[in-house]
């Protein structure tokens, strides 16, 4: 199965981890990802509140780009998923926008017809396109004893409708259940983890980072697994200064659900970028699959 690959930029640098692993899964699934020649930063979520017509264009470039040959492309970033499908989404509903960005990508000798292209994020390609019973298939070490909390965030599921519920996503809980591991009843798995907040107010911030490392160890999830560079960044990198501000004690790693795909699919943990997180999570994936018990963190 063939597909427009959108990178975004954080695969590259902080989410490398996630790039690896993405890649690892995908090739052993038969999952084919052509990186888009010349693609560029989707913007985020800044360019937006600066002028929506720069920023769609600029999206809507990315879009441009994908070859003719190829009518799907995959955005493992929530933030470039959102992006890219909400760019289509008003192209399609706002004719005098859509005039505008295609004038604004003549510039450059490019032209997009809205909807000739499906955006998809590559958890819900897994789940619908390869499916329960291929991925059952390729289970080679199942996650038997591992308790995981899937946290999706809230640019995948909302604001556009996609494949998944908006409230309570189950893609990943479903999947996880496939190869063996203990989902956790999860309520915060849609919850915002603050994105940018950290540069505005630390303390709404991190606020929102607690309830969400709270929920896990209430439930005593040995880890949480992300969908979102961003979401990645802030449970991990930040958790030292949510325990500074709050006194509390929280040791939960946080990872990317390819890297314990892989490890199901017995993909080496070397090859799946574990130890680029900050909270280690690879002594508690060793310890929990060979039976151990691993102490939770309060």
């Amino acid at each position: 199965m063939k597909y427009a690959y959108y990178p975004g930029c954080s695969m590259d640098c902080n989410a490398a981890a996630y790039d690896v692993s993405m890649r690892a899964v995908a090739d052993l699934l038969g999952i084919k990802l052509l990186e888009i020649d010349d693609w560029n930063c989707c913007g985020a979520t800044e360019y937006f509140s600066q002028d929506e017509l720069v920023a769609c264009s600029v999206i809507a470039r990315n879009l441009a780009l994908v070859d003719p040959q190829l009518d799907q492309v995959v955005a493992p970033c929530a933030a470039c998923y959102c992006n890219l499908a909400k760019t289509d989404k008003l192209m399609a509903d706002d004719p005098a926008m859509n005039k505008k960005i295609n004038e604004s990508l003549a510039a450059g000798g490019l032209k997009y017809q809205p909807g000739r292209v499906k955006i998809r994020h590559l958890l819900d390609v897994i789940y619908h396109d390869i499916g329960e019973t291929a991925v059952r298939d390729k289970v080679v070490k199942p996650l038997a004893g591992l308790r995981i909390a899937p946290y999706y965030g809230c640019q995948v599921v909302r604001p556009l409708k996609g494949s998944d519920s908006t409230e309570y996503p189950m893609q990943m809980d479903e999947l996880f259940a496939w190869v063996g591991a203990e989902v956790v009843d999860y309520p915060v798995k849609a919850h915002c983890c603050g994105g940018h907040m950290t540069q505005i107010s630390e303390p709404q911030a991190f606020e929102m980072q607690r309830r969400l490392l709270q929920s896990a160890v209430e439930y005593n999830a040995d880890m949480i697994l992300c969908m979102c560079p961003m979401c990645q960044l802030n449970l991990d990198a930040y958790q030292s200064r949510v325990n500074g501000m709050f006194g509390t004690d929280y040791h939960v790693p946080i990872i990317y659900f390819t890297q314990m795909l892989g490890v199901a699919f017995g993909i080496e943990m070397s090859k799946l970028g574990f130890g680029k997180e900050l909270v280690p999570a690879a002594p508690v994936v060793k310890a929990k699959l060979n039976g151990a018990k691993v102490a939770a963190a309060t």
